[in-house]
Protein backbone atom coordinates (compact mmCIF):
# COMPACT_ATOMS: atom_id res chain seq x y z
CA UNK A 1 0.00 0.00 0.00
CA UNK A 2 3.02 2.59 0.71
CA UNK A 3 4.19 1.88 -3.14
CA UNK A 4 0.47 2.65 -4.18
CA UNK A 5 0.84 5.81 -2.22
CA UNK A 6 3.89 6.81 -3.82
CA UNK A 7 2.93 6.24 -6.90
CA UNK A 8 -0.16 8.38 -6.34
CA UNK A 9 1.74 10.76 -4.62
CA UNK A 10 3.80 11.00 -7.61
CA UNK A 11 1.49 10.98 -10.60
CA UNK A 12 -0.53 14.37 -8.25
CA UNK A 13 2.52 16.15 -7.94
CA UNK A 14 3.49 15.78 -11.62
CA UNK A 15 -0.08 16.82 -12.32
CA UNK A 16 -0.04 20.56 -11.69
CA UNK A 17 -2.96 21.45 -13.84
CA UNK A 18 -6.69 22.00 -12.67
CA UNK A 19 -9.13 19.41 -12.70
CA UNK A 20 -11.26 21.45 -14.29
CA UNK A 21 -8.91 21.62 -17.22
CA UNK A 22 -7.39 18.57 -18.46
CA UNK A 23 -6.97 19.18 -22.27
CA UNK A 24 -3.77 17.38 -23.34
CA UNK A 25 -1.44 19.90 -25.33
CA UNK A 26 0.77 18.56 -28.53
CA UNK A 27 4.00 19.23 -28.64
CA UNK A 28 4.57 19.16 -32.70
CA UNK A 29 8.28 20.91 -33.29
CA UNK A 30 9.17 22.83 -36.48
CA UNK A 31 12.26 22.71 -38.07
CA UNK A 32 13.68 24.58 -40.11
CA UNK A 33 16.86 22.56 -43.15
CA UNK A 34 19.02 25.02 -44.73
CA UNK A 35 19.93 24.14 -48.23
CA UNK A 36 23.24 24.58 -49.85
CA UNK A 37 23.03 25.52 -53.66
CA UNK A 38 26.27 24.85 -55.24
CA UNK A 39 27.12 27.62 -58.31
CA UNK A 40 25.32 26.39 -62.00
CA UNK A 41 27.51 25.18 -64.38
CA UNK A 42 25.00 24.06 -66.81
CA UNK A 43 21.10 24.39 -66.88
CA UNK A 44 20.69 20.71 -66.75
CA UNK A 45 22.57 20.59 -63.89
CA UNK A 46 20.54 23.29 -62.86
CA UNK A 47 17.61 21.57 -63.39
CA UNK A 48 18.39 18.10 -61.99
CA UNK A 49 19.33 19.80 -58.81
CA UNK A 50 16.31 21.97 -58.53
CA UNK A 51 14.67 18.21 -58.99
CA UNK A 52 16.72 16.67 -56.41
CA UNK A 53 15.73 19.88 -54.21
CA UNK A 54 12.51 19.16 -54.82
CA UNK A 55 12.37 15.98 -54.18
CA UNK A 56 13.99 16.21 -50.97
CA UNK A 57 11.50 18.78 -49.61
CA UNK A 58 9.24 16.40 -50.57
CA UNK A 59 10.48 13.18 -49.10
CA UNK A 60 11.25 15.61 -45.83
CA UNK A 61 7.62 16.74 -45.55
CA UNK A 62 6.25 13.36 -45.77
CA UNK A 63 8.64 12.46 -43.26
CA UNK A 64 7.79 15.23 -41.11
CA UNK A 65 4.04 14.35 -41.40
CA UNK A 66 4.43 10.46 -40.38
CA UNK A 67 6.73 11.78 -37.71
CA UNK A 68 3.86 13.97 -36.26
CA UNK A 69 1.54 11.38 -36.71
CA UNK A 70 3.22 9.02 -34.48
CA UNK A 71 3.95 11.58 -31.66
CA UNK A 72 0.55 12.03 -31.82
CA UNK A 73 -0.47 8.29 -31.87
CA UNK A 74 2.10 7.50 -28.87
CA UNK A 75 0.78 11.00 -27.16
CA UNK A 76 -2.92 9.62 -27.42
CA UNK A 77 -1.68 6.35 -26.01
CA UNK A 78 0.40 8.13 -23.09
CA UNK A 79 -2.86 10.21 -22.43
CA UNK A 80 -5.21 6.52 -22.24
CA UNK A 81 -2.57 4.80 -20.24
CA UNK A 82 -2.44 7.82 -17.63
CA UNK A 83 -6.18 8.23 -17.61
CA UNK A 84 -6.47 4.40 -16.87
CA UNK A 85 -4.15 4.54 -14.08
CA UNK A 86 -5.85 7.39 -12.63
CA UNK A 87 -8.98 5.69 -12.66
CA UNK A 88 -7.20 2.50 -11.04
CA UNK A 89 -5.58 4.46 -8.14
CA UNK A 90 -9.38 5.87 -7.70
CA UNK A 91 -10.61 2.65 -7.34
CA UNK A 92 -7.71 1.21 -5.36
CA UNK A 93 -7.51 3.90 -2.88
CA UNK A 94 -11.57 4.02 -2.13
CA UNK A 95 -11.60 0.65 -1.81
CA UNK A 96 -8.74 0.65 0.41
CA UNK A 97 -10.12 3.35 2.89
CA UNK A 98 -13.81 1.61 3.15
CA UNK A 99 -11.69 -1.41 4.43
CA UNK A 100 -9.44 0.62 6.62
CA UNK A 101 -12.04 2.58 7.88
CA UNK A 102 -14.37 -0.13 8.59
CA UNK A 103 -11.13 -1.96 10.49
CA UNK A 104 -10.51 1.11 12.64
CA UNK A 105 -14.13 1.96 13.70
CA UNK A 106 -14.94 -1.95 14.61
CA UNK A 107 -11.52 -1.50 17.08
CA UNK A 108 -12.62 1.88 18.25
CA UNK A 109 -16.31 3.09 18.07
CA UNK A 110 -15.35 6.66 18.05
CA UNK A 111 -16.27 7.80 14.91
CA UNK A 112 -16.27 11.74 15.33
CA UNK A 113 -12.50 11.02 16.45
CA UNK A 114 -11.57 8.60 14.37
CA UNK A 115 -13.21 11.30 11.25
CA UNK A 116 -10.93 14.11 12.80
CA UNK A 117 -8.07 12.14 12.77
CA UNK A 118 -8.82 11.27 8.43
CA UNK A 119 -9.37 14.60 7.61
CA UNK A 120 -6.38 16.54 9.66
CA UNK A 121 -4.29 14.17 7.96
CA UNK A 122 -4.62 15.20 4.44
CA UNK A 123 -2.69 18.30 6.28
CA UNK A 124 0.06 15.98 6.03
CA UNK A 125 0.18 15.95 2.11
CA UNK A 126 -0.87 19.35 0.87
CA UNK A 127 1.72 21.57 3.49
CA UNK A 128 4.75 20.35 2.21
CA UNK A 129 4.02 20.35 -1.18
CA UNK A 130 3.06 24.26 -0.62
CA UNK A 131 6.15 24.47 1.44
CA UNK A 132 8.31 23.15 -1.17
CA UNK A 133 6.49 24.92 -4.02
CA UNK A 134 5.98 21.53 -5.88
CA UNK A 135 2.51 23.34 -5.90
CA UNK A 136 1.17 27.06 -5.77
CA UNK A 137 -0.22 27.53 -2.24
CA UNK A 138 -3.10 29.77 -2.10
CA UNK A 139 -3.63 32.82 -0.98
CA UNK A 140 -6.80 34.14 0.82
CA UNK A 141 -8.14 36.78 2.66
CA UNK A 142 -10.47 37.01 5.61
CA UNK A 143 -13.57 37.60 3.55
CA UNK A 144 -12.82 34.74 1.46
CA UNK A 145 -12.69 32.21 4.35
CA UNK A 146 -16.12 32.96 5.76
CA UNK A 147 -17.54 32.48 1.47
CA UNK A 148 -15.68 28.84 2.04
CA UNK A 149 -16.91 28.70 5.53
CA UNK A 150 -20.75 27.07 4.75
CA UNK A 151 -19.01 25.05 1.83
CA UNK A 152 -16.65 23.89 4.71
CA UNK A 153 -19.53 22.91 7.16
CA UNK A 154 -20.95 21.18 4.44
CA UNK A 155 -17.74 19.24 3.79
CA UNK A 156 -17.76 18.75 7.34
CA UNK A 157 -21.26 16.73 7.27
CA UNK A 158 -20.50 14.93 4.23
CA UNK A 159 -17.47 13.02 6.05
CA UNK A 160 -18.94 12.57 9.37
CA UNK A 161 -22.08 11.65 7.70
CA UNK A 162 -20.02 8.65 6.15
CA UNK A 163 -17.62 7.78 8.82
CA UNK A 164 -20.76 7.16 11.06
CA UNK A 165 -22.29 5.38 8.69
CA UNK A 166 -20.07 2.94 7.77
CA UNK A 167 -19.22 2.38 11.71
CA UNK A 168 -23.39 1.55 12.44
CA UNK A 169 -23.65 -0.86 9.61
CA UNK A 170 -22.24 -3.23 6.53
CA UNK A 171 -20.05 -0.78 4.29
CA UNK A 172 -22.48 -2.47 1.45
CA UNK A 173 -25.49 -0.64 3.24
CA UNK A 174 -23.89 2.41 3.64
CA UNK A 175 -22.85 2.97 -0.32
CA UNK A 176 -26.63 1.78 -1.05
CA UNK A 177 -27.94 4.70 0.53
CA UNK A 178 -25.65 6.94 -0.39
CA UNK A 179 -26.49 6.32 -4.45
CA UNK A 180 -29.71 7.60 -3.46
CA UNK A 181 -28.18 11.24 -2.97
CA UNK A 182 -29.26 12.24 -6.60
CA UNK A 183 -33.12 12.06 -4.93
CA UNK A 184 -31.74 14.57 -2.25
CA UNK A 185 -30.36 16.60 -4.83
CA UNK A 186 -33.08 17.35 -6.54
CA UNK A 187 -35.29 18.45 -3.59
CA UNK A 188 -32.48 21.03 -2.50
CA UNK A 189 -32.17 22.33 -5.86
CA UNK A 190 -35.73 22.17 -6.44
CA UNK A 191 -35.91 24.29 -2.91
CA UNK A 192 -33.35 26.35 -2.58
CA UNK A 193 -32.18 27.10 -6.30
CA UNK A 194 -36.21 27.37 -7.84
CA UNK A 195 -34.83 24.62 -10.44
CA UNK A 196 -36.97 22.34 -11.66
CA UNK A 197 -35.45 19.63 -14.16
CA UNK A 198 -37.64 17.78 -17.27
CA UNK A 199 -39.97 14.60 -16.03
CA UNK A 200 -37.49 12.37 -17.68
CA UNK A 201 -34.71 13.37 -15.25
CA UNK A 202 -37.06 12.93 -11.90
CA UNK A 203 -38.30 9.52 -13.68
CA UNK A 204 -35.27 8.17 -13.21
CA UNK A 205 -35.03 8.75 -9.43
CA UNK A 206 -38.38 6.10 -8.98
CA UNK A 207 -36.02 3.23 -8.89
CA UNK A 208 -33.03 4.58 -7.25
CA UNK A 209 -35.85 5.43 -4.32
CA UNK A 210 -37.29 2.19 -4.75
CA UNK A 211 -34.35 0.07 -4.90
CA UNK A 212 -32.61 2.27 -1.69
CA UNK A 213 -36.04 0.82 -0.15
CA UNK A 214 -35.26 -2.71 -1.03
CA UNK A 215 -32.36 -3.33 0.05
CA UNK A 216 -33.37 -1.43 3.45
CA UNK A 217 -36.06 -3.19 4.23
CA UNK A 218 -34.25 -6.76 3.61
CA UNK A 219 -30.34 -5.84 4.91
CA UNK A 220 -29.46 -8.15 7.04
CA UNK A 221 -27.40 -5.54 8.85
CA UNK A 222 -29.85 -2.53 8.78
CA UNK A 223 -29.60 0.36 11.93
CA UNK A 224 -31.33 3.14 11.57
CA UNK A 225 -27.91 4.85 12.79
CA UNK A 226 -26.78 3.86 9.63
CA UNK A 227 -29.49 4.52 7.44
CA UNK A 228 -30.01 8.38 9.19
CA UNK A 229 -25.77 8.96 8.79
CA UNK A 230 -25.75 8.43 5.10
CA UNK A 231 -28.50 10.57 4.72
CA UNK A 232 -26.99 13.42 6.57
CA UNK A 233 -24.01 12.98 4.38
CA UNK A 234 -26.06 13.07 1.45
CA UNK A 235 -28.26 15.87 2.77
CA UNK A 236 -24.46 17.28 3.52
CA UNK A 237 -23.30 16.72 0.07
CA UNK A 238 -26.16 18.16 -1.66
CA UNK A 239 -25.88 21.62 0.39
CA UNK A 240 -22.35 21.67 -0.22
CA UNK A 241 -23.11 21.46 -4.29
CA UNK A 242 -25.68 24.24 -4.10
CA UNK A 243 -24.05 26.90 -1.78
CA UNK A 244 -20.84 26.15 -3.96
CA UNK A 245 -22.69 27.43 -6.59
CA UNK A 246 -24.79 30.45 -5.02
CA UNK A 247 -21.09 31.72 -3.31
CA UNK A 248 -19.09 31.05 -5.88
CA UNK A 249 -20.51 30.83 -9.07
CA UNK A 250 -18.79 33.95 -11.48
CA UNK A 251 -16.83 34.93 -7.91
CA UNK A 252 -12.99 34.89 -7.85
CA UNK A 253 -11.67 34.10 -4.61
CA UNK A 254 -8.34 34.57 -3.98
CA UNK A 255 -5.26 33.37 -5.77
CA UNK A 256 -4.23 29.81 -6.66
CA UNK A 257 -7.40 27.93 -5.79
CA UNK A 258 -7.93 25.90 -8.75
CA UNK A 259 -9.62 22.34 -7.99
CA UNK A 260 -7.05 20.60 -5.83
CA UNK A 261 -6.17 23.53 -3.31
CA UNK A 262 -9.98 24.34 -3.24
CA UNK A 263 -10.05 20.31 -2.05
CA UNK A 264 -7.48 21.58 0.10
CA UNK A 265 -8.21 24.62 2.18
CA UNK A 266 -11.76 22.46 2.90
CA UNK A 267 -9.76 19.81 4.32
CA UNK A 268 -7.66 22.40 6.44
CA UNK A 269 -11.36 23.99 7.57
CA UNK A 270 -12.91 20.79 8.30
CA UNK A 271 -10.26 19.93 10.42
CA UNK A 272 -10.50 22.98 12.29
CA UNK A 273 -14.41 22.87 12.94
CA UNK A 274 -14.46 19.45 13.76
CA UNK A 275 -12.32 19.06 16.70
CA UNK A 276 -14.67 20.63 18.79
CA UNK A 277 -17.12 18.98 17.83
CA UNK A 278 -15.17 15.64 18.74
CA UNK A 279 -14.61 17.01 22.15
CA UNK A 280 -18.19 17.76 22.48
CA UNK A 281 -19.50 14.35 21.50
CA UNK A 282 -16.77 11.88 22.07
CA UNK A 283 -14.38 13.91 24.83
CA UNK A 284 -10.97 12.69 25.05
CA UNK A 285 -12.05 8.69 25.63
CA UNK A 286 -10.45 7.84 22.31
CA UNK A 287 -7.32 7.75 24.44
CA UNK A 288 -8.33 5.29 26.86
CA UNK A 289 -9.81 3.02 24.12
CA UNK A 290 -7.07 2.77 22.09
CA UNK A 291 -4.95 1.60 25.05
CA UNK A 292 -7.35 -0.51 26.08
CA UNK A 293 -7.29 -2.21 22.57
CA UNK A 294 -3.52 -2.39 22.79
CA UNK A 295 -3.65 -4.10 25.86
CA UNK A 296 -6.28 -6.94 24.70
CA UNK A 297 -3.34 -7.91 22.45
CA UNK A 298 -5.75 -7.47 18.97
CA UNK A 299 -3.02 -4.48 17.84
CA UNK A 300 0.21 -3.13 19.10
CA UNK A 301 0.58 0.66 19.14
CA UNK A 302 2.26 0.98 15.85
CA UNK A 303 -0.21 -1.21 13.94
CA UNK A 304 -3.48 0.50 15.34
CA UNK A 305 -1.43 4.10 14.89
CA UNK A 306 -0.74 2.26 11.13
CA UNK A 307 -4.18 1.35 10.48
CA UNK A 308 -5.28 5.21 11.39
CA UNK A 309 -3.34 7.08 9.56
CA UNK A 310 -3.73 4.45 6.33
CA UNK A 311 -7.19 5.62 6.70
CA UNK A 312 -6.89 8.84 6.93
CA UNK A 313 -4.22 8.76 3.78
CA UNK A 314 -6.35 6.76 1.29
CA UNK A 315 -9.33 8.84 2.12
CA UNK A 316 -7.81 12.03 1.15
CA UNK A 317 -5.77 10.36 -2.13
CA UNK A 318 -8.85 9.01 -3.15
CA UNK A 319 -10.04 12.37 -3.01
CA UNK A 320 -7.03 13.83 -4.93
CA UNK A 321 -6.76 11.43 -7.66
CA UNK A 322 -10.36 11.24 -8.56
CA UNK A 323 -9.94 15.52 -9.60
CA UNK A 324 -7.54 13.75 -11.82
CA UNK A 325 -9.29 10.88 -13.17
CA UNK A 326 -12.35 12.56 -13.68
CA UNK A 327 -11.26 15.89 -15.20
CA UNK A 328 -9.55 13.41 -17.58
CA UNK A 329 -13.27 11.96 -19.43
CA UNK A 330 -16.12 13.25 -20.57
CA UNK A 331 -19.18 13.39 -18.29
CA UNK A 332 -20.90 10.03 -19.18
CA UNK A 333 -17.90 8.19 -18.48
CA UNK A 334 -17.63 9.45 -15.26
CA UNK A 335 -21.02 8.71 -14.59
CA UNK A 336 -20.52 5.47 -15.73
CA UNK A 337 -16.85 5.42 -13.66
CA UNK A 338 -18.54 6.29 -10.72
CA UNK A 339 -21.63 3.51 -11.00
CA UNK A 340 -18.60 0.93 -11.27
CA UNK A 341 -16.66 2.34 -8.28
CA UNK A 342 -19.37 1.95 -5.93
CA UNK A 343 -19.92 -1.52 -7.22
CA UNK A 344 -16.82 -2.46 -7.12
CA UNK A 345 -17.01 -0.96 -3.31
CA UNK A 346 -20.18 -3.12 -2.01
CA UNK A 347 -18.26 -6.29 -3.81
CA UNK A 348 -15.01 -5.50 -1.89
CA UNK A 349 -16.23 -4.98 1.04
CA UNK A 350 -18.63 -7.89 1.13
CA UNK A 351 -15.26 -10.40 0.45
CA UNK A 352 -13.01 -8.50 2.84
CA UNK A 353 -15.69 -8.59 6.19
CA UNK A 354 -17.68 -11.28 4.84
CA UNK A 355 -20.51 -9.23 5.10
CA UNK A 356 -23.81 -11.66 4.05
CA UNK A 357 -26.24 -9.72 1.76
CA UNK A 358 -29.60 -11.06 1.30
CA UNK A 359 -31.40 -11.88 -2.53
CA UNK A 360 -33.44 -8.82 -1.50
CA UNK A 361 -30.31 -6.64 -0.83
CA UNK A 362 -28.61 -7.58 -3.98
CA UNK A 363 -31.85 -6.58 -5.80
CA UNK A 364 -32.70 -3.57 -4.24
CA UNK A 365 -28.98 -2.46 -4.54
CA UNK A 366 -28.59 -2.73 -8.12
CA UNK A 367 -31.98 -1.33 -9.01
CA UNK A 368 -30.86 2.04 -7.07
CA UNK A 369 -27.50 1.93 -8.66
CA UNK A 370 -28.78 1.17 -12.18
CA UNK A 371 -30.89 4.21 -11.26
CA UNK A 372 -28.30 5.99 -10.40
CA UNK A 373 -26.46 5.76 -13.60
CA UNK A 374 -29.63 6.60 -15.47
CA UNK A 375 -30.08 10.04 -13.57
CA UNK A 376 -26.44 10.94 -14.75
CA UNK A 377 -26.74 10.37 -18.17
CA UNK A 378 -30.23 12.03 -18.06
CA UNK A 379 -28.47 14.63 -16.29
CA UNK A 380 -25.67 15.12 -18.81
CA UNK A 381 -28.55 14.99 -21.77
CA UNK A 382 -30.78 18.18 -20.23
CA UNK A 383 -26.99 19.72 -19.93
CA UNK A 384 -25.86 19.24 -23.35
CA UNK A 385 -29.53 20.60 -24.76
CA UNK A 386 -29.05 24.20 -23.04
Amino acid sequence: MKKIALLAFAATVASPVSAFAFSPRPNVGNSAKTFNASPAINLNQFKTEKTSLTTSIALSSTGGAAAEAEDSGNSALVETLKTGSYFALWYLFNIGYNIYNKQALNALDYPWTIATIQMATGILYFVPLWLLGLRKAPKLSGDDLKTLLPIALCHTGVHVGAVIALGAGAVSFAHIVKASEPVVTCVVNALLLGEILPAKVYATLLPIIGGVAIASMKELSFTFLALAAAMLSNVSSSLRGVLSKKTMSGKKIGENLDAQNLYAVLTAMSTVLLIPMMLATEGTGFLKAFKDVVAGGSFTNKSLSTLLLLGGATYYLYNEVAFLALGKVNPVTHAVGNTIKRVVIIVASVIAFKTPMSTGSIIGSSIAIAGTLLYSLAMNSVKKSK
